[in-house]
Formats: C-alpha cells, sequence, structure tokens
C-alpha cells in the first residue's frame, strides 16, 4: 500500500470521526434547538486552537449487536484547546452517537484529558449532552462513571472544573458535575435528575414532568444546583468563556488582572444616597455593588436561587474579587439555610483559588421559623461560618447597615481573620434589633408604663441606638477598622486589596476539616 492509500484511508477514518452518528441524527439534534459536539466545540474555543485527541478510539463492546456498530470517537469528542489564549482541556459529549451513552472507552478518553489537565495545572470544561450509561457494557460503563467521579474529587481545589448540561443528564452521570465547581444549564433542551419521572411514578405515585423534576428552571431556582441557566447553546458557551475571565487556571495562579480604565481613586456620590434613612426598608444591594466594582461590571452567580444572598465575580482596579452580599430587598436580607449553602460553597471556591472576597454585609440575623430549625439552619448556617473561618485569601468586609447577632459573626468579622473590616456611618453592630432589644430589657417596665408605653419604648429605643446599635462602639474596641463616608467605598477597598496582596495566611496542619456536611 502506497502513501497515497495511507492518507486516504487516514481521511476515510477522520471523515467517519467527523460524521459522528450520521446526518440524520445531527439534523435531529439542529432540530431539537441544540448544536453537535463539534460545534459547541467551536464557540466555546479560540478560533483554530483545538486539538483533538482520540478521535479514533472504537468501543470494545461485541455483545448485543454492538460487534457491527463501532464509529470512531465513540460518541465523545475530547482535546484541549485555548479560551481567551489560555489553555484548558474540554470533552463534548456526542448525542448522535449510541445517544450519547458512556462506554468503557468514552470514560477512558474522558479520564485521559482530566490527567493531561492535572498534569499541566489547567481547566476542565466538560459540555454533558448524554443518555447515560450503556446499558449494553453493564458494570464496566459504571465502572467507568467512577473512574470520572475519582477525578473530579481530586481535581476540586487543584483545577476548575466547569459542566455545561446542554441535553439529557440522569442517573449516575449527574454525580460528576455535581461535584465540579460550576454547573450551566440550557432552557428548553436539559435536564438532570436521579431517576426519571417513569420511575418515580412507579415508586411514589408522583407524576412529574422531565421539566418539572429537573430542568433548568427547577435546578437555577430551587434545587440550586445550576449555577447558570442560558437561553440556547450559543449563550451558554458565551458565559463560560466570560467566566473563565475570571478564573486562574489552577490553585498555583493569581486569577488573570485585565486593565481597566475606571479610576481606583473614583468616589461615588450616589452611595451617599442609597441606603434608606428608615432602617426598616429596603434597597438593592446589587445597585451597591456595581456602583463600587470596575466599569459596573458584576457577574452573578445563581441569581434566581436563595435571592436573600447575592455572590458572584467582579474586578477592583482589574483584580478579580469574590462578592459576598446580603440583600436587603428579599427576607429583609436574613441568612437562611439555603443561602447559607449557597455562600459557603462560593467562599470555599475562591479561597481554593485565591480569589480575594469582598463582603457587603446588611443582615439582621438567621431567618427564624419552626421549618428553618427542623430543616436544620444551625448546621447549614455553621457551613457559610466553616467557610470563611478557614479562608486564607483577603477577606474584606463592608457594614453597610445591620448586623445583628450570630450573623454579624458568620460575615467575615474581624474575629473571624478578616483582614479590613469597614462600616459604613448608617451601620448598627449589636446583638439584635433596638426594637427587640428593648422589649427584652425593659419588658416588665413597658407592660407597667399604660398609655405611656409607646413613648417610653421609643426613648429607650432612641438610647439603645445611640449607645449600642451604630458603628462606633465596634470601631472604638478595633473590630471595624474605619468608619467611611459611603462615597469613599471603592477607593477604600482598593487600598485595602493592595495592602493585602502578599497575604500570607494557613491553617493548622491537617489531613482535612470536618466541615458539618
Amino acid at each position: 500500500m502506497n502513501i497515497d492509500s495511507k492518507l486516504a484511508e487516514l481521511k476515510r477514518r477522520d471523515a467517519a470521526a467527523e460524521e459522528g452518528g450520521g446526518t440524520e441524527r445531527i439534523e435531529k439534534q439542529h432540530q431539537a434547538g441544540k448544536l453537535t459536539a463539534r460545534e459547541r466545540l467551536h464557540f466555546l474555543l479560540d478560533d483554530g486552537t483545538f486539538e483533538e485527541l482520540d478521535r479514533l478510539v472504537v468501543h470494545r463492546c461485541s455483545d448485543f449487536g454492538m460487534g457491527d456498530k463501532k464509529i470512531p470517537g465513540d460518541g465523545v469528542v475530547t482535546g484541549y484547546g485555548k479560551i481567551h489564549g489560555r489553555l484548558v482541556f474540554v470533552f463534548s459529549q456526542d448525542f448522535t452517537v449510541f445517544g450519547g451513552s458512556l462506554s468503557e472507552t468514552y470514560a477512558e478518553k474522558i479520564c485521559k484529558i482530566m490527567d493531561l489537565a492535572m498534569k499541566n495545572g489547567a481547566p476542565v470544561i466538560g459540555l454533558n449532552d448524554s443518555g447515560g450509561a450503556r446499558i449494553q457494557e453493564g458494570v464496566v460503563s459504571l465502572a467507568g462513571y467512577a473512574d470520572i467521579f475519582l477525578r473530579n474529587t481530586l481535581a476540586s481545589g487543584v483545577i476548575p472544573q466547569i459542566s455545561a448540561v446542554m441535553g439529557p443528564c440522569a442517573g449516575g452521570a449527574v454525580y460528576s458535575p455535581a461535584i465540579t465547581d460550576f454547573i450551566f444549564m440550557v432552557r428548553k433542551t436539559s435536564y438532570m435528575f436521579i431517576t426519571g419521572p417513569n420511575v418515580i411514578k412507579t415508586v411514589t405515585g408522583e407524576e412529574v414532568t422531565q421539566a418539572q423534576l429537573g430542568g433548568t428552571e427547577t435546578h437555577s431556582t430551587i434545587s440550586g444546583l445550576a449555577h447558570f441557566a442560558a437561553a440556547n447553546d450559543e449563550d451558554c458557551l458565551a458565559a463560560i468563556r466570560r467566566l473563565m475571565t475570571f478564573l486562574p487556571s489552577n490553585n498555583t495562579e493569581d486569577p488573570p488582572w485585565r486593565a481597566t480604565e475606571d479610576s481606583p481613586d473614583r468616589v461615588e456620590p450616589a452611595l451617599e444616597q442609597l441606603i434608606p434613612s428608615d432602617p426598616n426598608l429596603p434597597y438593592d444591594m446589587k445597585e451597591l455593588i456595581q456602583l463600587v466594582v470596575d466599569e459596573g461590571d458584576f457577574l452573578e452567580i445563581q441569581p434566581q436561587f436563595a435571592r436573600n444572598l447575592v455572590i458572584g465575580f467582579a474586578r477592583l482596579a482589574g483584580h478579580p474579587v469574590g462578592v459576598v452580599s446580603n440583600q436587603p430587598s428579599v427576607l429583609a436580607g436574613t441568612l437562611d439555610i439555603d443561602s447559607s449553602v449557597k455562600g459557603a460553597r462560593f467562599v470555599r471556591f475562591c479561597d481554593a483559588f485565591n480569589i480575594p472576597l469582598v463582603v457587603f454585609e446588611d443582615v439582621p440575623g438567621f431567618l427564624p421559623g419552626v421549618s428553618q430549625e427542623h430543616g436544620g439552619i444551625i448546621r447549614h448556617g455553621a457551613k457559610l461560618l466553616y467557610a470563611f473561618a478557614e479562608a486564607t485569601v483577603p477577606k474584606l468586609t463592608v457594614i453597610t447597615r445591620k448586623a445583628y447577632g450570630g450573623a454579624y459573626c458568620v460575615m467575615a468579622s474581624k474575629h473571624i481573620r478578616a483582614d479590613v473590616n469597614l462600616a459604613f456611618p448608617t451601620a448598627e453592630i449589636a446583638v439584635m434589633g433596638p426594637e427587640g432589644a428593648v422589649e427584652i430589657l425593659y419588658g416588665k417596665q413597658l407592660q407597667q408604663a399604660g398609655e405611656q408605653r409607646e413613648e417610653i419604648k421609643q426613648a429607650r429605643v432612641a438610647e439603645f441606638r445611640e449607645k449600642l446599635a451604630n458603628p462606633y462602639v465596634a470601631a472604638e474596641r478595633g473590630y471595624v477598622d474605619e468608619v467611611i463616608e459611603p462615597s469613599q467605598t471603592r477607593p477604600k477597598l482598593i487600598r485595602a486589596l493592595e495592602m493585602c496582596a502578599n497575604k500570607r495566611d494557613t491553617n493548622p496542619p491537617k489531613k482535612h476539616g470536618n466541615i458539618p456536611l
């Protein structure tokens, strides 16, 4: 066989791999509103940077007629490329080939690029679109999933791991995305669940649709599993590219700096009027964040889940920071079970990848209620406390208004190693609000006051507010480093961030802590 015929054979095999499940199945993919596995990589990666690995791999199964059904690539496209000029490793599941089902060789392909990513200190991005384990291969397929889960776990906190669920993801397949750092889902085309609607109906009698059970809206608003919800495949892949601008390639690097024309000395007079004079009136903390960060650019994470806590990425003087903020316009900014878990997970990610934390605090406490107590608010709230206390990255806190009780301690207070703690003159730092405190301290006197009850109560409230519900008692003790004019928030934070640039802090030597899971 001469060289021409050998080259022809290579081209034939390459063409078969490119074709995937064939023209008809590709058309069905498009009709379902989805891109193909290769088209997705085209949108995700910088032009001309994708290098494919294992495109000629085929499965080894000969049972159930599979011996005559071998397609190069075997249902997943793997390799490496660049996003904004930086190395990433990728796998893109191909639903046109055996429904994207995972086989032994399919899993080996994914494990290979995950191993390479760890060796080279680069992120892994998985584009999921699969019917699950390949039934014809039995336990071999299940073993492949477990091999992937192990690598997800070992890579956690070492390299960023991002999952995009762009079609079905069910059964054991869901656990790989669940271990990764961020999950993207696409409206109307993606879903995730352990057991499907048919099994649920058989076992429990409940009737539910796929969308209700595990669709994008469900996981972005109720379960909190999805961090981002996209309108379509293109929107999803563009969002991944944006997220990558905030993340380092691995846990030994700093996050990528980006030049900005927004002056580090910019003062923002609008902040002086943002917080209502009545401490019981709400305001939008996201407006405050956007007024402070570079060019108002804030990438919010899980925006529809546990909306009483706002988390996301922004930049100060070009440096990425992780923002954690109470939201007074939702549940008065109280901390509850969902917001505590949401915040803890984000804080630990930022700490693992050297991203400084900026906290804007306005919290009247933990949400009261029987359902919260029975649901484990103590345990879940302790997760957020643990995460902030454990974090060794720079931690900057701004108390804008309320900082009451245990929630004051939890939200990156000076006592759990925050580096710089600032407060607005409107800050109220106390065990509880003035009204509640007065009812406890002077309850008996108020009961006996008769018609003068309200007058006496308001006098006591004013006294309590003057003595304790302000930032100055904390400032006098050094628990707050400085009480600042709100307009000065941006330059104060940027200077504090510069001061902490070379911060070194460690935790005691140990295998790992025991976070209250």
